[in-house]
């Protein structure tokens, strides 16, 4: 362990010996703004940053380069040796914490970084109402945002926020919360988000309405019932089929009949008469007495016929 521990520091001493060679053998030294050394620029949102990289004590023409991040910044060729200028116009937000960085290409080792400080001010938001069921959870959030951070505090109805049981607050860089859980009818009210920094003040109303709990509907059972129904009227229908289709049949034949009855009017009621004497005639026959002699069939020959009223 201990003979790692020297190789270790004999490798740590080589590096910095090749290190100091190297600076020593460029003797070229770069500055930004005229600082040698990593230094942080204070700004602020819509503004113009102005950077300016100079190689001192150089024996040669040097080129130089910048980065934003780790990304390499497009420069003009003769934007590139010696010296060097870039400008963040307009400065924004989310140019905060970011680093620039000026290297010397020959020996990138050899390098200044600036970081910007952006200062701005809270901005919460807008105004907003938010509705609740009586009973469920609610979340209140309002942008915290701000350089340098702000401190955040919650009013309910223009008074310090008592944080109860259901009370919980959330915050981080960005976002203040305030959740409640199982919200009920004496949470109603207006709550205000207020977020105060050296740079500025900020507040935002959200107003919280606390609705009657709804009636569940039972919507699972009702499908199933149904399923259950639609099945059961459809097994009926193919135990019965065979009587429906009969009936439905006859339905129809007897539909068929009337609407026959009326096209066919006064013919068909000619032979309904036509029927009726035929009924009375063959009821006097049965009623008048027998003959006293029989008459032989053949005798009265092939063409004899009784004659019947009304044929």
């Amino acid at each position: 362990m201990a003979q790692r521990s020297r190789l270790t520091a004999s490798c740590r001493v080589h590096i910095l010996v090749l290190c100091f060679l190297a600076h020593v053998a460029t003797g070229v030294e770069l500055s930004v703004n005229n600082y040698n050394d990593d230094f942080t620029l204070i700004t602020s949102p819509g503004s113009v940053a102005s950077l300016s990289c100079l190689a001192q004590n150089r024996s040669q023409a040097e080129e130089l380069r910048w980065y934003r991040g780790d990304s390499q910044v497009d420069l003009k060729a003769e934007n590139k040796v010696n010296i060097s200028n870039i400008c963040i116009s307009p400065v924004s937000e989310s140019d905060n914490g970011i680093a620039f960085t000026c290297r010397l290409v020959r020996d990138q080792s050899v390098q200044v970084s600036v970081v910007l400080d952006v200062r701005f001010p809270p901005s919460v938001g807008e105004d907003q109402s938010i509705y609740v069921e009586e009973g469920k959870d609610v979340t209140l959030s309002c942008s915290a945002k701000s350089n340098p951070q702000g401190q955040t505090t919650w009013y309910k109805n223009n008074a310090i926020l008592t944080i109860q049981d259901h009370y919980q607050v959330y915050q981080n860089s960005e976002t203040f919360q305030l959740s409640i859980t199982k919200a009920e009818k004496s949470d109603n009210g207006t709550y205000t988000c207020e977020v105060k920094s050296s740079c500025g003040d900020s507040s935002k109303d959200i107003h919280l309405i606390v609705e009657d709990k709804k009636t569940v509907f039972p919507t699972e059972a009702v499908i199933a019932a149904a399923v259950v129904v639609a099945l059961t009227v459809l097994f009926g229908i193919v135990a019965q089929k065979d009587k429906i289709f009969k009936r439905i049949a006859m339905s129809a034949e007897r539909s068929g009949e009337k609407g026959a009855a009326r096209k066919g009017g006064g013919a068909s009621r000619a032979s309904a008469g036509s029927a009726r004497a035929i009924r009375r005639l063959l009821s006097l026959s049965a009623r008048r007495p027998p003959p006293t002699a029989t008459l032989n069939d053949e005798r009265l020959g092939p063409h004899f016929r009784l004659p019947v009223p009304g044929l």
